[in-house]
């Protein structure tokens, strides 16, 4: 399968998070800005300056946010310890993964002293190969099978400070408790 007929989102703005989702969904339109923001101001009601959104209001929503958006499709997540090996992970269960890494800002070629977060999202298409929808790439990324998607988990995951979220069907935690092998 050739990355024509896969729907990626490309980056906008602080958009990343919106983008993240509607790449794993795999539609455009799965979720709005405008639904992401009903969200953020649901979860904090009283704040008038919002902790799950930019203070601009331009997205960079944080973990709460896409949480509660995937709940509304029936979905959910599970955070990762990144302590143990990716290879515990029973990939046939998954939805997809999102992983959240960090980013820098660039002006030409000076790297400005700010670092903010960025989310990705990695799913399985057409049941056989495994694709990185980062939205800022040009076009999505053939990981490939699930001993390559392990590959990549191991990799993403030796920095400290990147973090990943398997995104599973909703009851699937209870009915499935070792989606990740030696849980308890």
């Amino acid at each position: 399968m050739d990355s024509v007929n896969i729907y990626h989102e490309r980056q906008i703005r602080e958009m990343c998070a919106l983008h993240a989702l509607n790449n794993l969904f795999q539609a455009k339109g799965s979720f709005t800005k405008s639904q992401l923001d009903e969200i953020c101001k649901r979860l904090s009601p009283n704040e008038w300056i919002n902790p799950h959104r930019s203070m601009l209001g331009s997205g960079n929503y944080d973990i709460n946010v896409i949480m509660t958006a995937l709940e509304t499709k029936g979905c959910e997540t599970v955070w990762f310890d990144k302590r143990k090996d990716p290879s515990c992970i029973k990939s046939h269960d998954i939805v997809g993964f999102i992983l959240n890494v960090p980013t820098e800002y660039k002006l030409g070629f000076v790297t400005l002293p700010v670092r903010r977060r960025h989310w990705i999202s990695v799913r399985k298409i057409s049941g056989r190969n495994w694709w990185n929808l980062d939205s800022k790439l040009s076009t999505p990324q053939l990981i490939g099978d699930d001993s390559k998607l392990l590959e990549y988990l191991r990799n993403q995951l030796q920095s400290n400070d990147k973090e990943l979220f398997l995104v599973i069907k909703k009851g699937d935690v209870e009915r499935s408790p070792s989606l990740i092998s030696g849980s308890t």
